[in-house]
């Protein structure tokens, strides 16, 4: 019997720069929004950007842009047109008409890609309410969009049933979906709570900067771990002794700039390992051009989940890959080179931050100092929560 493969979706990006950006931002934006699209399955053929003083309440970018667009569209048979902002109902509506092709916006790309990564009931159930949630606000017109489309990206879940088409039977479905979780996170919060003697520390950061690698390197298990934005779903605790000092080790989903709402919260209990961590382990991509903005955007995603005053340890990860770029106009130094591990330690990203640590979890380099500050900071804590055991150090 042959079997058939479908060739991935071909599409382009849409980003806008407004007032307050600047266009190095939003080229930078619009490549992650290229990885997020290739996680996902397609091929990012054109990027497209406009500067618009404020968005189009109709089609969101202008009349111009769109048809600009809407031609590219129909000579190069793209199927697949991702804007880098959320998009309303009418939004998406509008514009389909204009481009002749399916729409998505970024909220519901991250949404795909957590439907492909979910393997665990539980985090199946996450990601279905979260879709659902998203979508609950945009049936108006949304259901009729979306039967005309079978399949592709952004179309996993409830938006292919044609039966749940009315609010009442989302409205339901949420609240079994919300029941269903509150069940499993009872389960969850007592399992947490039998292992409330042990301290717990957790990996948290930005979306593929090395974390599950580092569980990988520090636990010597082996949890999923691909060069992929949001490779790793569910939490994932393991049992790690450094010298004679057990705690727990725990690898969480990984955070990103505007990670949607309803993906917070549905994702409420798998967080809760990083609210309830005693210490956090913030692992930064420091070869990233962005990681100071990835490490913004993680802090003010542990400030709503209500964690970001925890002792934490800034881990600067892939460092065998992180470039020291020179000032344009000094034309003596070469526009990028490689720093050593001194120098990078002596760098006022060192000064910055304290403690950290500067690693490379897949080639080994320094993770016998990263294991050392975190055997100080567990035995800290130990230290109070068992004054008896003192023998152990």
């Amino acid at each position: 019997m042959p079997s058939y493969q479908h060739e991935p979706e071909k599409a382009v990006l849409v980003g806008v720069i407004l007032p307050d950006q600047h266009e190095k931002q939003v080229q930078e934006h619009l490549d992650e929004l290229a990885f997020l699209a290739d996680t996902a399955g397609a091929v990012v053929k054109k990027q497209f950007v406009q500067r618009i003083d404020t968005p189009n309440p109709r089609t969101f970018i202008g009349q111009g842009k769109i048809r600009e667009i809407a031609d590219y569209v129909k000579e190069n048979q793209i199927n697949l047109v991702i804007f880098d902002d959320e998009l309303s109902a009418s939004q998406l509506r509008n514009i389909e008409k204009e481009l002749g092709c399916k729409i998505l916006d970024r909220t519901n790309l991250i949404l795909d890609i957590f439907a492909r990564r979910a393997q665990t009931a539980y985090a199946k159930a996450q990601v279905e309410l979260a879709q659902y949630q998203y979508l609950l606000p945009r049936l108006v017109g949304m259901w009729t969009h979306l039967e005309r489309q079978r399949g592709g990206i952004g179309l996993r879940g409830p938006g292919e049933r044609e039966i749940e088409t009315d609010r009442r039977v989302v409205r339901d479905r949420i609240a079994k979906l919300k029941e269903e979780l509150r069940k499993i996170d009872r389960q969850m919060a007592t399992q947490r709570k039998h292992r409330e003697g042990l301290v717990r520390v957790s990996l948290v950061g930005y979306t593929n900067v090395g974390k599950s690698t580092l569980m990988n390197l520090l636990s010597k298990s082996n949890v999923f771990a691909e060069n992929k934005l949001f490779a790793t779903l569910d939490t994932t605790v393991r049992k790690v002794t450094i010298g004679n000092l057990p705690f727990l080790l725990s690898d969480t989903v990984g955070f990103i700039r505007k990670l949607p709402h309803h993906l917070v919260e549905s994702f409420k209990s798998t967080l809760d390992e990083v609210r309830e961590a005693d210490i956090l382990l913030h692992v930064v991509d420091i070869s990233h051009p962005s990681f100071e903005d990835q490490i913004n955007t993680v802090n003010q995603t542990l400030q709503e989940i209500g964690a970001a005053e925890k002792t934490t340890i800034m881990v600067f990860n892939k460092i065998d890959a992180y470039q020291f770029i020179a000032p344009e106009e000094d034309d003596l130094l070469p526009s990028s080179v490689n720093r050593s591990l001194e120098e990078i330690q002596k760098s006022w990203i060192a000064r910055a931050n304290d403690p950290c640590v500067f690693i490379s979890a897949t080639q080994k380099i320094n993770i016998d100092k990263l294991k050392e500050i975190l055997y100080e900071q567990v035995k800290a804590i130990h230290i109070t929560r068992y004054p008896y055991d003192n023998f152990l150090y």
